[in-house]
């Protein structure tokens, strides 16, 4: 296990514990419509980013029925491209994945590489059986960074969230631990 687990490293990511000082860069990246378009939020504010990382201090990763949530940083500039979140549900052994990026950084594979870190993280580190996304039916991107990793499409429920004023889809994708590690 590396030394922290709250802290995950790849090529060209770091992905840490959000800091008070991203609460700008992150509610800049969020409060755009075409980020939020797919996301539970409408407008996203500073104070929403500060409320948020004042709620996630001091949580690691694995911490039962709570959701852990890493600022994704690009190495060679430490410029702020996002957030990937993972919720350990109250059974531990299961987890679910969230992930957001800005408009600007997308389509270059920085979240195919920050939730890959995660997903190792869960299944190797933490020991978790079945990690899940939650995905809106529209959000073709999403579902193609899932079917990219290896994630199973197994749930289509139609009409089953209200969402944005209207009831929408729902598609899960999951994979098992033992599946992802054969990888």
């Amino acid at each position: 296990m590396q030394p922290d687990s709250r802290e995950l490293s790849t090529p060209r990511l770091r992905l840490r514990p959000l800091l008070l000082a991203d609460a700008r860069p992150l509610a800049r990246l969020r409060d755009d419509p075409e980020v939020a378009r797919h996301q539970s939020w409408q407008r996203y504010s500073e104070a929403d980013a500060d409320a948020l990382i004042h709620n996630l201090a001091g949580q690691r990763p694995g911490t039962a029925g709570a959701w852990f949530q890493w600022a994704i940083e690009r190495r060679s500039d430490a410029v702020l491209l996002g957030d990937c979140g993972l919720k350990t549900c109250d059974d531990p052994r299961l987890g679910e994945l969230g992930y957001t990026l800005g408009r600007a950084h997308q389509r270059q594979g920085f979240a195919s590489e920050a939730v890959r870190a995660v997903l190792d993280l869960a299944f190797r580190e933490l020991g978790m059986h079945r990690v899940s996304a939650s995905i809106d039916v529209d959000n073709l991107a999403s579902i193609a960074l899932c079917e990219r990793l290896g994630l199973r499409r197994e749930a289509h429920f139609r009409r089953s969230v209200w969402f944005k004023g209207a009831w929408c889809d729902d598609i899960v994708y999951a994979i098992l631990g033992d599946e992802w590690l054969a990888r």
